[in-house]
């Protein structure tokens, strides 16, 4: 059920959400809130659980116990495909591009709904191009559309997968480590996107590794450690709270 904090709803909730590989919780009953409309931070130590989080999230594993809700929909057993339609886009820790296709070419795919495989059996729509190439110089590589996403830099890449997030419109758009791997001019070309992005209504999840970034960048900071959220609020709460200083800073 969606909760309110002031005049700001929980977009996305879990209920003791429960992931397990072999014997160790990476995911150890988590119950959280995101709230609409901000930019949140999902922060924690290496091997605290943050990406097995997106990815049940996400649908891209399937947790052994607990619950995900869009809102007011129980979205725990949906397939990815029908999470994306539902309205959350994410990126992934490793950047994932089709190297031998072009710049504009990745853009294409992703909107296709079955992928790669319709590409290629499809037509492009003029509309669906201009709008490709809309994005792509939103994100600040227009010049690149030609080139294969292999011959790109990493940072490039980074920017490529957003763009190719953002193809379709989601009003929810998880980031796993979106300034992972690269430089300073690209990360602050990141950030404004995000800032931009998110005046225009949408909603940000980020995992992030860089604190500076997160505490400029998040209105709403989770921590997790060792599977589970122990700290929720803004950066300055955050920041001050001893269970974040234990966990994360090891002080």
């Amino acid at each position: 059920m969606s909760t309110t904090h002031g005049t700001t709803r929980t977009v996305l909730a879990t209920q003791g959400l429960t992931k397990a590989f072999g014997g160790v919780r990476a995911v150890d009953d988590a119950t959280v809130e995101f709230l609409e409309g901000k930019v949140n931070g999902l922060i924690g130590p290496n091997g605290s659980g943050k990406t097995t989080f997106f990815n049940c999230v996400t649908g891209m594993i399937k947790p052994d116990a607990g619950t995900v809700l869009l809102q007011d929909r129980d979205i725990t057993r949906w397939s990815p495909h029908r999470i994306a339609r539902a309205g959350i886009g994410r990126s992934f820790q490793l950047c994932r591009v089709f190297p031998r296709m072009t710049v504009l070419e990745n853009m294409l795919v992703a909107v296709q709904p079955h992928g790669l495989r319709e590409y290629l059996g499809g037509t492009r729509s003029p509309a669906t191009v201009a709008k490709a190439r809309q994005m792509l110089a939103r994100v600040g590589i227009d010049h690149l559309e030609s080139a294969e996403a292999r011959d790109i830099s990493y940072g490039q890449q980074k920017l490529l997968e957003l763009g190719s997030t953002l193809m379709s419109d989601p009003p929810i758009v998880m980031l796993d480590e979106p300034a992972g791997g690269v430089n300073p001019s690209l990360i602050e070309r990141i950030a404004v996107l995000v800032r931009e992005l998110n005046d225009e209504g949408k909603t940000f999840i980020i995992v992030e590794h860089n604190m500076e970034l997160i505490m400029k960048l998040c209105d709403h900071i989770v921590v997790f450690d060792r599977g589970r959220p122990i700290a929720t609020g803004t950066p300055d709460v955050i920041q001050s709270d001893p269970r974040v200083l234990e966990a994360y800073l090891g002080v």
